[in-house]
């Protein structure tokens, strides 16, 4: 699994792409995360402990929208694709590229 560490030695990736990976390895556990609390309120049946659980998700989709963000800050390419697809009401896939 991707999150589980390096592909190549530390020593051979340069600075930027350390952090893309540290960024982006984040952002894969905020997601995980927000999914588990969200699967976990729906499988509540105490209505405080579903609050509980639905206010941590929350929280972790805030961190992962604080990572996109950095992300988009900090590569190019990041940000040449959310530029163009979020935030937009055109089709996600255009026609042609199914």
């Amino acid at each position: 699994m991707s999150s589980e560490g390096l592909h190549v030695p530390r020593e051979r990736l340069s600075g930027n792409t350390y952090a893309l990976h540290q960024a982006i390895t984040s952002l894969m556990e905020e997601l995980e995360a927000a999914d588990w609390y969200a699967q976990r309120a729906d499988d509540c049946e105490d209505a405080a402990l579903r609050a509980v659980l639905l206010h941590n998700m929350r929280e972790e989709i805030e961190h992962a929208a604080m990572l996109i963000e950095w992300l988009r800050r900090n590569s190019s390419e990041f940000a040449l694709q959310l530029k163009t697809y979020l935030f937009s009401e055109t089709d996600i896939v255009p026609a042609g590229h199914e």
